[in-house]
This record gives structure tokens, sequence and C-alpha cells, in this order.
């Protein structure tokens, strides 16, 4: 009976990580460049009351065993790398990755780190950050009598001065990853390489396997509303009857004494 309580305990442990995980996609529905996490469930250990295959007679082996599992855990979050919706913002500074591969930013402690969020600026300095003021890999520096600054689909980076004259000041280059999953959450839309991850390659966009960057567009979120409300409802049920599971083997529990009692 006392195990009922810890396996359930289990359950309604793993299903609130669950909520977890699905109100922090909801909350992010709206930031530019996020992919969706879900949840990995591994059951637990089994105690094993009468292995399989015992023999239960002379030459005769029973088909089955007996066995009674410990619950549930979670095992991991996993990032979807689904593309989300490209939404025109008539910005020429924003872009989005139509495929794979990610922007390259580089820290204030030199380290890499890595984003899908095209939303790029100019800083005092004149060169080309992200929004959270980190300078994209390699660097690359506008003029201060630049006019316009266009970004083809290969990341090359096209600035038109004052007197109308044009020229390639840089190149926009991506990163892939052989397990983009295993890429750790950094906040500020960034991502940093892990051993689960691999090593990245570099390239140009828009060859050997690398998505396009599209000027002008953003990518939305990946997030489906309607698939993590039915994640919240799904897991909303799952940690209600492991609630009730403990309720029954109270309320057995309670019976079995009182009957003792006697």
């Amino acid at each position: 009976m006392l195990r009922a309580f810890s396996t359930a305990a289990t359950g309604m442990s793993a299903q609130q990580m669950m909520v977890d995980v699905t109100a922090n996609n909801l909350a992010n529905i709206n930031t530019t460049g996020f992919k969706r996490s879900q949840i990995g469930f591994q059951d637990l250990l089994y105690v094993k009351m009468r292995e399989f295959g015992t023999e239960v007679s002379s030459g005769v082996k029973s088909p089955g065993g007996l066995e009674v599992g410990s619950g549930v855990r979670a095992a991991s979050t996993i990032k979807v790398f689904t593309g989300g919706e490209l939404i025109n913002t008539g910005r020429s500074l924003d872009i989005a990755i139509n495929g794979d591969g990610f922007l390259q930013v580089t820290m204030p402690d030199g380290n890499i780190k890595y984003t899908r969020d095209g939303s790029l600026q100019i800083n005092a300095n004149g060169q080309l950050v992200t929004q959270s003021g980190f300078t994209t890999v390699p660097a690359i520096s506008i003029s201060s009598d630049a006019v316009s600054v266009d970004i083809e689909k290969d990341g090359g980076v096209n600035v038109t001065d004052s007197s109308g004259s044009q020229s390639v000041v840089g190149t926009i280059q991506l990163a892939r990853f052989p397990n983009p999953s295993g890429l750790s959450s950094e906040g500020d839309n960034l991502l940093a390489q892990t051993e689960a991850s691999g090593t990245p390659t570099t390239g140009t966009a828009g060859e050997s396997g690398f998505g396009s960057i599209q000027a002008t567009f953003l990518e939305k979120s990946n997030v489906q509303m309607v698939t993590e409300l039915v994640n919240l409802i799904t897991a909303q049920r799952a940690y209600e009857v492991s609630s009730r599971t403990i309720k029954a083997g109270d309320e057995m529990l309670r019976n079995a004494i009182q009957i003792a009692s006697f």
C-alpha cells in the first residue's frame, strides 16, 4: 500500500514538471526565434517479485513474471527546431534564417554563443549587434556616413554611403550543430554549445545545407498555442489521477487499520 503513495507522488512531480515546461513555452509564444521544448519521461526501477520464465513445476516454466514499477521521472527536455513563421517587418536590419543554422555572437568574456533572433542593430561604435548588444561573428562595422544597409541571402552586408557608392563590408556566417537539441538555453535568446550538441560547423548562408537569410523578416516562435493547451490539460488530468491514487490508497489503509483494531 505504501508503495502506491511514493509511485503516485513521482507521477505528480513529473506532471508538475510538464506544466512548468508548457508554461515556459506559452510565455515565449511571441519571443523572436524561440524554439519550444518538450519533456521526455522514463519509468523507474521495477520490483521483481517473480522472475520471468521461473519454473513453476517440473519442466514447466511460467510464460510471464511478476513485477511492480516504482513510478516515473522527467528524463530530459528536448528543443524542437521546426521553423517558425516568418513575418515581414520592413526593417532592413531584421533578418530571419530560412532553414538550418544559427547566428553567432561574441559574449563579453570572448565566448561564442548562438541565436535565431535576427533583430540586429547598429551600436554607438558602428558595429552590427543583437538587440542585447552582443556583436555578430564575424564582427561587421558600418561607417557613420552609411545611408542604407542591405543584407543579402548569403549574409553579405551591403552599405550605400552618402555619395551613392555601394560596398560589401562583411558577411554574416551561420553555424550548424550535429545535435542542435543538445544546445543549452542561456536566456537572452542565446544558446550555448555543450558536449551533447557537438562541435559547430560554420559556413555561408544558402550553401552546403545552411539556410538562407531573409532580410526585412523575423522568425516567430514555433510554439503552437493549441498544442500547448492540450499538453497542459493532459498534464493536469494526469496530476489529478495521481492524487486520486494517493487518496484511494489512504482510504484502503484506513479501512485496514479499522478492521485490525476490532
